[in-house]
Parts: C-alpha cells; sequence; structure tokens
C-alpha cells in the first residue's frame, strides 16, 4: 500500500513529463501542467496553433489564449499560475529536507566539512555556520541579504524560485516597464538593450504593495457596495414572497366569489327555465286539446254530410249544403281566436357576457417591469475640484477618471476658468495639475491610458491631453462646428455633438456622418453630454429637451 508522501507527490506529478510540477498552470478543465510541458504539447499541435487554442493533453478540451498575436512560447505563460498546487510543492519540500534546522553548512559541505549551520539565507538558499556568515555578510554581492537565526524553534519559509522561461538556470529578477515583462539578467543583455526603463523587481515592491493596497481598497467599497445590495435584494425576496401568499389569498377570496356568484347564477337560471317549460308545456296541452275538439267537429260535419249524400230527400241535401255556406262549418276558425295570444316558440340557453362581466369584478395578475438591475451608488471619495488660482469656483462642466501606474486621476473641465484639472491622491495627499487653454473648454472623454480629449466649443477646436499625471497638451485639431459633448467610438472615429445635432468624426475633425432627424422629426436641441456604452451605442444627454436618447 502506497505510504501518504507517495500519494501526495504522485498528485504533485504531472502527467506530461512524470516530474513535480516546475511553476505549474491550470487549464480551462482544471488540469494541471508545467509551463514548459505545455509549450512543448502545443508545439507539437499544428492544429492548436491555427486555431489560437492550448488543448489538454489530458482531455482535449481546448483553452482560448488571451493574446494570441504573441508568440506561440509565450502562450502558457499568459494563464493564470496555480498559486494553491506550487504552496503544496514547497511544504512537501519542506517536509522531505525536514526543514532548514539540524542542517550542516551548506559552503563547508563544498569542502568536505560538516560543520552545522546556524543561520540561513532565503535570497541564496543556502545554510552557513558562523565563519560564514562572517564572509556572506563581507561579499558585496550578499550583504544586504537577511539571514534567518536557526538556533531559534522557528520554521523557516523558502521562497519560491521564478525561473526564466528561455535560461532555465537564472532567475527571473528584473522587470521591463516597456515591455510589461519579468526578466532575468540575460534576457536584459539580449533582449531588452534598447528598452529604457528595466528595473529590479525588488525595488517595484513598494509601489506593487501601493497599487494593490488601493485596488484592494477599491474592491473592498464594490463588496460593501454589493453586501448592501444583497440585503436589500433579500429584503426584496422576503417581501415578494409575502406579497405572493397576500394575493394568492385575495384570489382565492375573488374565486369563491365568482364560484357564489355562478351558483347563484345557476339557480336562478334553473327556476327560470322551470317556470318558462311549464308555460310552454300549458299552452302545447291546450293546443292538443283544441285541436282534439275541432277533430271531433269535422267528424261529425263529415257524417252529417254523408248521411245527405246517401238520403233521397232533397231537403236533407239542401240542409247540409246550407249549413256549408252559412259558415256553420270554418276550417281553421281557431286561429282568429288565438291570435292576439303571445306563444313560446322554442327555449335556448345563450351566453350573457355582459351581464356576468358587468355583475362580477373579474381580477387580473398585474405585472411592472424594470430595465435593469437596481442599481444603488456608494460614495468612493470626494474631491474638492476647486484650486487657489481659480477666479471662480463654479463652471466645471465634465468629468471622466483613468488610472496611470495604479493611481486613480479625476480630470474636469473649468469653463468659468479656461482650463482642465487634474486630481490624484498620494502618500495620503491630494494633488492637482492645471493646464490653461485659450478658450473655454467643456466636454472630456478617455481617448487612451494616458489622453483624454477636449471640445473647445467657442473656438471649434478639439484637444488632446496627456495625463501622467500632470497635464500636458499634445496636439489641437480645427472643427467646423462648436462641440460641447465628445465620445471615442473607435480608434478612429469620434462623436460630437453640437448645436442640434450629433456628428462622426474622424481623428482630423472632418465630419463623415450627421445625425440630426427622424422620422422628418428634429432629434436634438442641445446636445450637451454624451457617452458610449458597452454595446456601442451612443446615449446623448439633451440639455434643451431634458431627455435621453439613445
Amino acid at each position: 500500500m502506497a505510504s501518504w508522501n507517495e500519494k501526495v507527490t504522485e498528485f504533485l506529478t504531472c502527467v506530461i513529463c512524470q516530474e513535480l510540477y516546475t511553476d505549474p498552470c491550470t487549464l480551462k478543465c482544471d488540469h494541471t501542467f508545467c509551463r514548459k510541458c505545455v509549450t512543448a504539447y502545443v508545439q507539437t499541435r499544428p492544429d492548436a496553433v491555427r486555431t489560437k487554442t492550448i488543448p489538454c493533453s489530458f482531455c482535449r478540451q481546448n483553452t482560448k489564449v488571451p493574446h494570441p498575436r504573441r508568440p506561440v512560447e509565450e502562450w502558457a505563460w499568459q494563464i493564470k499560475p496555480s498559486i494553491i498546487i506550487q504552496g503544496l510543492i514547497d511544504i512537501q519540500a519542506e517536509a522531505t529536507d525536514g526543514g532548514t534546522n539540524g542542517k550542516c553548512c551548506t559552503l563547508c559541505g563544498q569542502l568536505g566539512e560538516t560543520t552545522p549551520g546556524n543561520s540561513y539565507c532565503p535570497d541564496c538558499e543556502v545554510t552557513l555556520c558562523e565563519r560564514c556568515v562572517k564572509m556572506h555578510y563581507a561579499s558585496p554581492l550578499s550583504s544586504d541579504h537577511e539571514l534567518c537565526d536557526l538556533s531559534e524553534e522557528v520554521k523557516v519559509k523558502k521562497r519560491r524560485k521564478v525561473m526564466c522561461r528561455e535560461h532555465q538556470d537564472k532567475r527571473v529578477e528584473y522587470l521591463c516597464k516597456d515591455c510589461n515583462k519579468s526578466l532575468c539578467q540575460s534576457c536584459c543583455v539580449v533582449y531588452h538593450r534598447k528598452c529604457d526603463s528595466v528595473v529590479t523587481i525588488n525595488s517595484q515592491v513598494e509601489r506593487m504593495k501601493s497599487e494593490l493596497a488601493l485596488r484592494r481598497s477599491i474592491l473592498q467599497t464594490k463588496c460593501l457596495g454589493k453586501s448592501k445590495r444583497i440585503e436589500r435584494h433579500k429584503l426584496k425576496i422576503n417581501e415578494i414572497q409575502d406579497d405572493k401568499a397576500s394575493l394568492q389569498e385575495e384570489i382565492h377570496v375573488n374565486a369563491d366569489r365568482i364560484i357564489e356568484h355562478i351558483r347563484q347564477k345557476e339557480k336562478k337560471l334553473l327556476d327560470e327555465l322551470d317556470e318558462i317549460t311549464e308555460e310552454h308545456l300549458i299552452q302545447i296541452h291546450a293546443d292538443v286539446k283544441l285541436e282534439e275538439i275541432e277533430m271531433q267537429m269535422y267528424r261529425q260535419h263529415c257524417e252529417f254530410i254523408d248521411q245527405a249524400l246517401v238520403s233521397d230527400s232533397e231537403m236533407d241535401l239542401f240542409d247540409a249544403f246550407q249549413a256549408w255556406e252559412s259558415g256553420t262549418v270554418e276550417l281553421g276558425g281557431r286561429d282568429t281566436d288565438v291570435a292576439d295570444t303571445r306563444r313560446i316558440d322554442d327555449i335556448k340557453v345563450t351566453p350573457d357576457i355582459e351581464k356576468v362581466i358587468n355583475d362580477i369584478q373579474m381580477l387580473e395578475i398585474d405585472v411592472t417591469y424594470r430595465d435593469g438591475l437596481e442599481c444603488s451608488p456608494v460614495l468612493y471619495q470626494i474631491t474638492d475640484a476647486a484650486t487657489e488660482d481659480d477666479q471662480v469656483t463654479h463652471g466645471m462642466f465634465d468629468t471622466t477618471a483613468l488610472y496611470v501606474d495604479g493611481v486613480q486621476i479625476i480630470v474636469i473641465t473649468d469653463w468659468e476658468n479656461m482650463c482642465v484639472k487634474s486630481f490624484w491622491i498620494r502618500n495620503g495627499l491630494q494633488n492637482h495639475s492645471r493646464l490653461p487653454l485659450d478658450s473655454p473648454p467643456w466636454g472630456v472623454t478617455k481617448l487612451k491610458q494616458i489622453q483624454v480629449m477636449v471640445t473647445l466649443p467657442h473656438a471649434h477646436q478639439i484637444v488632446t491631453v496627456e495625463v501622467t499625471p500632470e497635464l500636458l497638451l499634445l496636439s489641437t485639431i480645427t472643427t467646423c462646428k462648436g462641440y460641447f459633448s465628445l465620445a471615442v467610438l473607435s480608434q478612429s472615429s469620434l462623436a460630437a455633438g453640437g448645436s442640434a445635432c450629433v456628428d462622426i468624426l474622424d481623428m482630423a475633425g472632418h465630419v463623415l456622418r450627421s445625425v440630426t432627424t427622424y422620422n422628418d422629426d428634429s432629434l436634438f436641441t442641445y446636445p450637451a453630454y454624451m457617452c458610449v456604452n458597452n454595446k456601442g451605442n451612443i446615449l446623448v444627454s439633451d440639455w434643451g429637451r431634458r431627455l435621453c436618447h439613445v
């Protein structure tokens, strides 16, 4: 039976190279492999290179490459690392080695000596004796390393080594800010000699911690907002359930009332049917009796005529003929007697829908719908946009936000003071920058990560400003109209709102298309603000009509 360590080792073994994971990454199917093994496997699959996917060698399920235009050798490095599995590997390595306590000095061991070690260097990953510690501090390369004292009962955590994917014997210690890639020393010399910003990863630790702390604060604020929304949704669920029970009871009561009314209507109709049917039967029985009397009379006259016909007396014939001529025998004479009597001809049941609707108040389900999820804003921070150089403290018409090196920057157009302002917080203090302009600015929109575009309606201009977070005027384009609102549609086109129109412009300010009417009706009066949603639709706020057009 396999031991516990063997089972753990089997779990942490890559199925491709059959060795412990080296820089493990997990694909979409949740199967984990070494990055180098994933890269080697993809290079053996031309179909994967053609479809820009990473196939799993275990289940054959494909994982999309986030940035397929990069070289195939870099595809596996775009997959997020498996932090949990890497942690298990580090823990097992510590358990296998029995920790660093009780080890001999690594440097003395290379000389054949077995001197007990009393310190450990996490950077060099070596155990040192007292003599070698002095030499370690004396070396310029290791003088700033922090050593761990092994004389105390402290478990030392080994730092995870990240090796270069191309130079596998070199550790990743540098960062190219121009290419946003981590490098080893050989990569710096061979591939990034012309790059301007190559720094050590250690020098960026404080900046990365600051940016992560800011992002964590933002995420905590969002979590708080989500928590409040969840509570409101839960309260709404309870309210809906209570309303449902109330409405069900109301529906049952109304249904019982309708059923009771139908039963009363049934009894009324049955009584009326009994009455009318009885009357109809009396009339029919009277008709039968009358018909029988008339039939008897006709028979008697027939016998009288028969006797006159066989009689030898002329007087008998004359009496019979005289009786006919005088009208004593009149066929159908009863119709005159009953002509004025109202008679029942037929009995039917016909629906009386209007009467039922008027007598009974019917209920129906009334449903009210909203367009999207109820959203409630969460106040993140308040920025005072007034500065000491302002002549007046009002007239700030438009704003946008962007992130530069992890710092949130607010850009505001100040109409009255004819400038663009930027505000940001660094080291707990608010900073600002000011860019004076020759004409009052109105609308502002984000163009790139560190660039915004601003409209100058009086000057018929649109300017591009760089935000670093200091403000720098880059370029100016002249337009045929004065535009107030502005939005970026694509890398080559803009949407701008002017007087009673919204125009589509190219990046040189030329009008590609103008939107003014719909079904011969004027659409806009004063399209003061606009933006582009995630579906590519333009949302226009019409100040003149107090409407929002899409």
